[in-house]
């Protein structure tokens, strides 16, 4: 049990981190925050800028509101029907597969261990006057949120925007209120959304397409380079498939070190939106956050906001895609079937996501 309580404190330890880290960063303050970013320039010319006005009116035209019932907590992962399981399975032709999950690191650094949250793991039967273990067991603690841990966001980890006010419920998926508890959520939980799923994983590997070694940060992607994608690998995103989107993270961090990922990370930009309501999308993963930081638009995360509050999408952040993209790229195939069970962390934000992709 003391295991399961510290667990708890450790989800909503991070979830309270993520949300004054949303609402404060990128302002210069007498807490000392860091002075804002400027966005990638290209996210302010005509044909890309994308306004407060347009995000509010998105909010209405990309809707899945009641599309699988008032009452369904489980989103756009009811486009992963039987059908669409027993086609990913065909996708497992090499037998070769490789894990997503990136695991918070002991250490701290300024993308790892930043919820507030201490990473701890020790021997729960150590002699407190030995100090020597008398058996094999132990406990860990660590925030879901981190920014070294790949998880997958709950429907309830984001609100509306357009609900946000003062004396405002704060709404979320189906138009329901936001139920924050002091352990997590309530509706719209992660435990709420199944406990495990198989279906078609693409990897969209932009380096590889654009012929670097990673996007510099801030670098936001487009329609058009997600259709240009599309033709280089032969194949078509639809409706169920899990989207990764590579832009070279852990790359970077490999060669160059560590930095604020979560604050400056390349990522899509606001204007596909309407793409990923057309594609029909069940999830989207980024290997940051999804969304280009900072967005270039008046909202923080954009992408966030309305994938998962509006459509029902949830995201998976941090996802580690070297050992996926090594593969796709011997094998000249970027679609794979994949497969994870997903640890019912009660009323929680978000889960761990520890999939795996088989080729």
């Amino acid at each position: 049990m003391r295991s399961r309580s510290l667990f708890a404190i450790a989800l909503f330890a991070g979830m309270a981190a993520v949300g004054a880290a949303q609402s404060g960063a990128g302002r210069e303050g007498a807490q000392g925050r860091p002075a804002p970013l400027e966005p990638h320039p290209s996210t302010q010319l005509p044909e890309h800028k994308v306004t407060a006005e347009q995000l509010l009116k998105w909010e209405k035209e990309l809707s899945n509101w009641g599309r699988w019932g008032a009452d369904d907590q489980r989103g756009a992962l009811n486009l992963i029907t039987p059908q669409k399981t027993k086609s990913a399975l065909l996708l497992a032709k090499e037998g070769v597969y490789a894990s997503i999950h990136h695991f918070p690191e002991v250490k701290t650094t300024i993308d790892n261990n930043n919820m507030n949250v201490e990473f701890k793991h020790w021997n729960t039967t150590v002699d407190p006057k030995t100090g020597q273990p008398r058996g094999a067991l132990d406990a860990i603690t660590f925030a879901i949120h981190d920014g070294g841990d790949t998880h997958m966001d709950a429907l309830c980890h984001y609100g509306v925007e357009g609900s946000k006010g003062p004396g405002k419920t704060v709404l979320g998926f189906n138009g329901k209120p936001q139920e924050l508890l002091p352990e997590g959520c309530g509706s719209y939980a992660v435990d709420k959304m199944g406990k495990g799923y198989i279906t078609r994983g693409i990897l969209i590997d932009m380096p590889l397409l654009k012929g670097v070694k990673w996007l510099e940060p801030r670098t936001p992607i487009y329609v058009a380079d997600l259709e240009a994608w599309e033709k280089f690998a032969g194949i078509k995103i639809g409706s169920g498939d899990v989207v990764f989107v590579r832009t070279g993270r852990w790359a970077m961090r490999n060669e160059k070190g560590p930095w604020n990922a979560a604050r400056e990370i390349a990522g899509l930009h606001a204007s596909v939106l309407p793409w990923i309501k057309q594609r029909d999308i069940a999830v989207l993963s980024g290997e940051g956050v999804v969304d280009a930081q900072p967005s270039g638009t008046p909202w923080n995360r954009p992408i966030h906001s309305i994938a998962i509050s509006i459509m029902g999408v949830p995201m998976i952040d941090n996802s580690y895609l070297e050992d996926v993209a090594a593969i796709a790229s011997r094998l000249k195939r970027w679609e794979f079937m994949l497969s994870w069970a997903a640890m019912q962390v009660p009323n929680g934000t978000a889960t761990p996501f520890t999939a795996l992709a088989t080729f």
